[in-house]
C-alpha cells in the first residue's frame, strides 16, 4: 500500500520558487542556451520516454518505504523542480558551471529531499529503486550523482546521464507505469549500463547566471 504525507513545507518552497521566477534582474535566466550552474532549479526530461523527473509526498508501499520518485508527462507540474547542489566535497558554489564528471546532489524543491538510490528492487521492473531521502536537503552519501556528459561543462541543450556514486547505476526510465494512487506516472529506477533509457536534458527552470566565463581556461602550475 502507498502512503501519502501532508508536505507541510511545500507551500513555502513553492512561494519562494514563484517569487524567484517573477523578480527581474535576480541573476537568473529562464530560457535560452548555456551551461547548467550550481544553485539552479530545473526540470529534467528523459529524452527516450519524454517524461520529467518528479517526486511528491507519496511513499513506496514496498522496498525502502521512502518517498517515491517517478516520471510525469506534464510540463507544468511544480513537483518536478529539482535544485542542483554540492556533492560531499563542497565544490559547487552558486553560479559555478557544473563540470562533466562532477558529483552533485539533486534536491526536490517542494519536499526538501534528495534524489537517492540503494540496493532495493524497484516496484515494477525489479531494477534498482530510486527514492527521495533526507530532510531539508540533508541526507547521506547515497544522494550523490555524477553528471556524465561530453566536453567540459553540462550544457543546457545537451543530453546527459546521471551515474550514482555509491552503486554505479544510471538514472533511468523504461516505460512501466503505476496504477492508483499515482496512475499513469512512470517508474524511475537505476540501471547498471548506459543506454537510451538514461539520457536526460535540462528543461524549464531558473538557471543561475555563471559566476565565471565557462569558456575561459586557466594555466596549470
Amino acid at each position: 500500500m502507498w502512503s501519502a504525507g501532508r508536505g507541510r513545507a511545500a507551500g513555502a518552497a513553492l512561494l519562494g520558487l514563484l517569487l524567484a521566477l517573477s523578480v527581474p534582474g535576480n541573476g537568473a535566466a529562464k530560457t535560452g542556451a548555456g551551461v547548467v550552474t550550481c544553485g539552479s532549479v530545473l526540470k529534467l526530461f528523459n529524452t527516450q520516454h519524454r517524461v520529467r523527473l518528479h517526486s511528491h509526498d507519496v511513499k513506496y508501499g514496498s522496498g525502502s518505504g521512502q518517498q517515491s520518485v517517478t516520471g510525469v508527462e506534464a510540463s507544468d507540474d511544480a513537483n518536478s523542480y529539482w535544485r542542483i547542489r554540492s556533492g560531499s566535497e563542497g565544490g559547487c558554489p552558486r553560479g559555478s558551471p557544473v563540470r562533466c564528471g562532477q558529483a552533485v546532489r539533486l534536491t526536490h524543491v517542494l519536499t526538501g529531499k534528495n534524489l537517492h538510490t540503494h540496493h532495493f528492487p524497484s516496484p515494477l521492473s525489479n531494477n534498482q529503486e530510486v527514492s527521495a531521502f533526507g530532510e531539508d536537503g540533508e541526507g547521506d552519501d547515497l544522494d550523490l550523482w555524477i553528471v556524465r556528459c561530453s566536453g567540459k561543462h553540462w550544457e543546457r541543450e545537451a543530453a546527459v546521464r546521471f551515474q550514482h556514486v555509491g552503486t554505479s547505476v544510471f538514472l533511468s526510465v523504461t516505460g512501466e507505469q503505476y496504477g492508483s494512487p499515482i496512475r499513469g506516472q512512470h517508474e524511475v529506477h537505476g540501471m547498471p549500463s548506459a543506454n537510451t533509457h538514461n539520457t536526460w536534458k535540462a528543461m524549464e527552470g531558473i538557471f543561475i547566471k555563471p559566476s565565471v566565463d565557462p569558456s575561459a581556461g586557466h594555466d596549470e602550475l
